[in-house]
């Protein structure tokens, strides 16, 4: 099964004969770099958005996985941070997000002769409350992924089969993500959760998030981690350094690490049967 939904993917960019990959160093969208490369090799482009809501250290890894595939890799800058839209962070912030992402690719693309811009949404994704999906369907972006039908763990099955060294890599969504919905995006504020997943990742913790809500940081561990982490780490320590980053108050999620937990706020309507 897996196979045949491989060569599903490889269709589809055949038949595309040309690709601009929004490749944000995820592993889905690694992984769409990685077939669009072994299909079209140098008709196939993966561009990078840069803006404060990407870590400095996922931009590199994006740079190194890009080289190590092969495929051309550019980056550019988008301006979503300029958009009240956006860091009003209402429920549909993503919308206004890859709005931005997908108008500026998307003249790129028509620029350079690419007849399509393609993006590492999965099949899973669609089950999940994710309105940017609606704004790069208005410009135009194709999914491969969820065309097929992969889910996040197919994603990483092919990724491991195809001998990416980063098919367990950790999801990494914007830093936007870490705030609850109406509480405003600053950059400051983007900056000093980067810091403290930074120092946490560095502690040896991978799969993690900093949650942020006004001066306060949640640390969110898996749960099976939380014990680990209170019987080996220098809290005193770590709560000095979340303090010298910006937080006042630092605390630790006992319900442990979930995707999305964010969106629990929202309707059964919008979240959708599954999640």
């Amino acid at each position: 099964m897996l196979t045949k939904k491989l060569e599903a993917l490889e269709k589809i960019f055949a038949e595309m004969e040309k690709a601009l990959i929004a490749y944000s160093g995820g592993i889905d969208s690694t992984l769409i770099a990685k077939i669009a490369y072994n299909v079209l090799g140098d008709k196939a482009l993966a561009v990078t958005a840069i803006s404060p809501s990407l870590l400095p250290e996922d931009l590199e890894d994006a740079r190194i996985q890009a080289a190590i595939i092969g495929i051309s890799h550019e980056e550019v800058e988008t301006n979503e941070m300029e958009n009240q839209n956006y860091t009003s962070n209402p429920i549909n912030r993503c919308y206004f997000c890859k709005s931005e992402l997908h108008d500026t690719l998307k003249p790129l693309a028509l620029k350079r002769g690419y007849s399509y811009v393609v993006d590492g949404v999965n099949a899973d994704d669609l089950r999940d409350y994710r309105p940017g999906i609606q704004a790069a369907k208005e410009r135009g972006a194709r999914s491969p992924l969820a065309e097929v039908g992969i889910s996040k763990f197919e994603v990483r099955q092919l990724a491991k089969k195809l001998h990416l060294p980063w098919w367990d890599k950790p999801a990494q969504p914007c830093l936007s993500s870490r705030f609850p919905y109406g509480e405003e995006i600053t950059v400051e504020k983007l900056q000093r959760v980067g810091k403290g997943e930074r120092y946490l990742r560095d502690l040896g913790f991978k799969n993690l998030r900093v949650r942020s809500e006004k001066d306060t940081a949640r640390i969110e561990l898996p749960a099976e981690q939380i014990k680990e982490f209170v019987l080996t780490i220098d809290l005193g320590n770590l709560v000095d350094n979340f303090k010298d980053f910006g937080f006042i108050y630092v605390t630790l999620d006992l319900e442990g690490y979930r995707s999305g937990k964010l969106n629990q706020v929202l309707s059964p309507e919008l979240l959708g049967e599954d999640v």
